[in-house]
């Protein structure tokens, strides 16, 4: 019988994590107490809230939930906090590089403006790295909810600080609202900067999204993408293509797209061939961060301790990480399955 590794020994790249939703319930309690935000029981009780994402009411509410959680973060030592805690979790987890997403103008209006949101956003990444050792970055994400210059704002600020930590531009927010295509200018603007396109899709919507985010927005990875699993002529050109998808199994059940763990299609992406980058996704409202994604693909889908291995490797090599950490981190790999 194989033997069973520490996953949170397993080196890995963390490519899918929200900024806000990074954070620990427990500094969201002490934060909320510093600025008498009320938090509704969902926040506060110590449990993940019961979310079901699939309806637009359902979104609503888990949209609610994380701005509420938003407002509590209001001064540069607050994001320097959050960066910092989520870093140290990362490196609990065996992360040995993380590529943390955040939509800057949700920030802005408390850290005095767009570009004083995102230097502070950086500011506390590099500090963060340098105090945890874990490799760290930043993607840029615009909002599917807002006016697609918006985005062509976002992208244009993120290439300009594309020598200061931010490595990737995204697209976020619930995917069944406005098309792809209306952010293909803003994709184009970052592509052209030297950023690598990550938008979300097939999450929410069904593999049309998912083919959207590649043949609109040219995407490199995309983000959840599982739902691309209901057609398998689109599992083969994500695969050809060598477009990583960044599945989180805790959220897409927290959500309601799948009813249980065992129902995420992780084989049929693995099987066609399609790299992987598992990632935690919000654990602030989802209840789980990374290394618990790699014993839920155990225990649920039979995930050998190589095939594991492998699926680290896959987030390394769909990663933005500089080729000495890509190396570092896939020679550790190898290191945990020879049982080094």
């Amino acid at each position: 019988m194989e033997s069973v590794r520490d996953v949170r020994l397993l080196p890995k790249a963390h490519l899918h994590l929200h900024f806000t939703g990074s954070m620990r319930p427990s500094t969201l309690l002490e934060l909320a107490d510093k600025y008498g935000v009320h938090l509704p029981e969902a926040l506060s009780s110590g449990e993940p809230p019961k979310l079901r994402a699939t309806d637009e009411r359902g979104w609503f509410r888990f949209q609610r939930l994380y701005d509420i959680a938003r407002s509590c973060l209001r001064s540069p030592e607050d994001i320097q906090r959050l960066v910092r805690e989520a870093a140290e979790e990362d490196v609990r987890d065996g992360s040995g590089w993380l590529e943390i997403q955040v939509d800057p103008t949700s920030y802005a209006p408390r850290l005095g403006g767009l570009i004083p949101a995102l230097e502070i956003i950086l500011d506390a990444v590099e500090s963060a790295s340098r105090e945890t050792g874990l490799g760290m970055q930043v993607v840029v994400a615009a909002n599917r909810m807002k006016h697609p210059l918006d985005a062509r704002t976002l992208a244009r600020l993120a290439v300009r600080y594309a020598d200061r930590g931010v490595v990737g531009f995204g697209l976020s927010n619930d995917e069944r609202r406005g098309l792809a295509r209306d952010f293909d200018r803003a994709f184009e603007i970052a592509r052209e900067g030297g950023l690598l396109a990550a938008p979300h899709g097939g999450e929410l919507s069904g593999p049309s999204s998912v083919r959207d985010c590649m043949d609109d927005l040219h995407a490199s990875r995309v983000g959840h993408g599982v739902r691309a699993a209901e057609d398998p002529r689109l599992l083969r050109k994500l695969a050809e293509r060598g477009v990583t998808c960044e599945v989180c199994p805790s959220s897409n059940v927290a959500l309601g797209v799948y009813e249980k763990p065992g129902d995420v299609p992780l084989r049929a992406l693995w099987d066609a061939g399609v790299p992987i980058a598992l990632g935690a996704d919000d654990p602030l409202l989802f209840g789980s961060r990374l290394a618990a994604q790699y014993e839920l693909v155990r225990e649920h889908h039979g995930f050998t301790d190589a095939e594991l291995a492998e699926l680290a490797r896959q987030s390394v090599r769909g990663s933005a990480a500089p080729e000495p950490v890509r190396a570092g981190l896939l020679a550790g790999i190898d290191g945990w399955l020879a049982g080094a």
